[in-house]
């Protein structure tokens, strides 16, 4: 099987976890305080007109940052938990008081929240640029000054928020849970044996991270602000607003397209400055980091298994 035609998985760091998701699932394995791995196994719903949309070039990348979005709180409220709990059996006897409905309207409001809190950093990461660079307008009064320094902030912007939070304890362990999920991912797509071993020597940069998409989406919106105007203040501000669905679509597929031209040996480079940020939102994972981010992805390879061939029983031939 070449490298083209394997699956695509895709994956997220937690709190000391790491989740894959596939076709058909999605799974976290957590390491707890007293070093067990713990899993949460969550299927993905199929939805006909959510599937129709996610087939259009644009749209899709909006559908897929929402979703993504819902699925990853839910995750991450569960491994958030499950390195609290002190120990297993306060966590089955929270398990048998705890109702499924229950259950799930907590998992509702997970997920809810994990949507709006994206759309509400993206607004505050959209608008903040445009006041700062506002205040250079007497310095920088032309249109394309106005728009680069904008683009300039929100740089800045980022790559400052980003080097404060990784100072922190719990974000820095993160950022290795997030190289070990790359590393897992790059490790299976070039066909090795996934242990310890050949995971670790493979390279925690990938080209299909979120962080990539980040960082286009400052590029891709400083070409889309060029078309509209920015004077005056207030119809700048709608401008940003109504536009970043346009800048997430674009950016969604710039993404794409800098993983499928990954092998070019020019068009490579495009994805490069991704790459260069990732050095930032990932750091090198210890062994036993490694093994998390492995067991998570196995799990996840034995349930998509399992499933495809729940699917091949049922075809009648």
């Amino acid at each position: 099987m070449s490298e083209v035609q394997k699956p695509v998985y895709g994956g997220q760091a937690v709190v000391e976890g790491v989740m894959f998701g596939g076709k058909h699932h999605t799974v976290t394995a957590v390491r707890r305080k007293d070093s067990s791995i713990v899993y949460y196994h969550l299927p993905r719903e199929s939805k006909p007109v959510v599937n129709s949309i996610k087939r259009v070039p644009f749209l899709r990348g909006i559908v897929s940052l929402v979703q993504s979005s819902a699925t990853g709180s839910k995750h991450l409220n569960f491994s958030t938990e499950q390195y609290e709990e002190e120990d297993g059996e306060k966590q089955e006897e929270k398990k048998n008081e705890t109702k499924e409905s229950s259950k799930m309207s907590v998992w509702l409001g997970v997920a809810v929240i994990g949507v709006l809190s994206f759309l509400f950093g993206k607004l505050l990461f959209t608008l903040i640029p445009v006041f700062l660079a506002e205040l250079t307008r007497p310095i920088f009064s032309g249109h394309m000054a106005q728009v680069l320094m904008e683009s300039l902030f929100k740089l800045i912007l980022l790559l400052v928020y980003i080097y404060v939070v990784s100072m922190t304890p719990l974000i820095k362990r993160v950022f290795q849970y997030h190289g070990a999920e790359h590393k897992v991912i790059n490790c299976f797509e070039s066909g090795k044996e996934l242990t310890v071993a050949n995971v670790q020597a493979s390279s925690r940069l990938h080209y299909r991270c979120g962080s990539s998409f980040i960082l286009f989406t400052v590029i891709v919106g400083m070409f889309v602000y060029m078309l509209v105007p920015t004077d005056p203040l207030w119809l700048r501000v709608v401008d940003r607003v109504l536009l970043i669905p346009v800048v997430l679509g674009i950016a969604f597929e710039v993404l794409q397209l800098t993983n499928k031209v990954r092998d070019i040996p020019i068009l490579r480079y495009l994805g490069y400055p991704g790459l260069w940020l990732q050095l930032l939102t990932t750091k090198a994972p210890t062994d036993d980091q490694v093994e998390v981010a492995l067991a998570s992805f196995q799990e996840l390879l034995r349930m998509e298994k399992e499933t495809k061939k729940g699917l091949e029983s049922d075809v009648i031939v």
